[in-house]
């Protein structure tokens, strides 16, 4: 894929000086579980990868606003922002593009040391249309994972009370209410190399 080519894409999400919030959703067990314990314990794996996303329009599509079976408890989760970009230092993409891998050799071998895996996919909107930027979703492999579950994590909030809220006033036609709801998210700063190994517009 040429860069000229590639989508506006960028990391976008609520964050602060120290911390950043990602979004997952699992079944009641694993859910509530750590919500009740503020990190991630049994029956949450530490043997699979777990894909956290900063976009909570993005998770709404992919969980359908916590309706999804197996996916009712949607969590928003805040890491720290040293552990985030950990995970995205040793990041592969999800696909070799031009501009970031020699060839798809390259790429291979890339991925044959990489413990977290990024992919880039269309942002939606509150209807669930997507858009012409990409969102990121970040794959947290194995390797790594168990700091992710336990270290990172500084917060464990329940979303669904909000989830509720915005499909209320979205049913209601109350849009502007609604999208006032959202999460505020901004383009998250990245270094200059790190831009580059994930492909990140400038």
């Amino acid at each position: 894929m040429e860069a000229s080519t590639l989508p506006r894409i960028q990391i976008r999400a609520n964050y602060d000086e120290e911390t950043i919030v990602v979004y997952q959703a699992y079944k009641p067990a694993i859910g509530e579980a750590a919500l009740a314990a503020g990190h991630f314990v049994e029956p949450f794996s530490l043997n699979r990868m777990t894909w956290i996303k900063p976009s909570f329009l993005w998770m709404m599509e992919r969980c359908g606003w916590g309706e999804k079976k197996d996916q009712e408890v949607v969590l928003g989760i805040r890491i720290t922002r040293a552990g985030w970009e950990e995970a995205l230092s040793n990041s592969i993409l999800s696909h070799p593009v031009e501009e970031v891998y020699r060839d798809r050799n390259a790429w291979q071998e890339a991925k044959k040391k990489a413990t977290v895996t990024v992919q880039w996919d269309p942002e939606r909107d509150i209807f669930g249309n997507k858009l012409a930027w990409r969102s990121i979703q970040v794959g947290i492999g194995k390797n790594i994972i168990s700091s992710y579950a336990k270290d990172w994590i500084r917060e464990i909030t329940d979303v669904r009370p909000l989830i509720k809220d915005i499909k209320d006033l979205i049913q209601a036609g109350k849009l502007t209410e609604a999208h006032e709801l959202l999460p505020k998210e901004r383009e998250y700063p990245v270094s200059e190399d790190l831009a580059k190994h994930l492909a990140i517009s400038r």
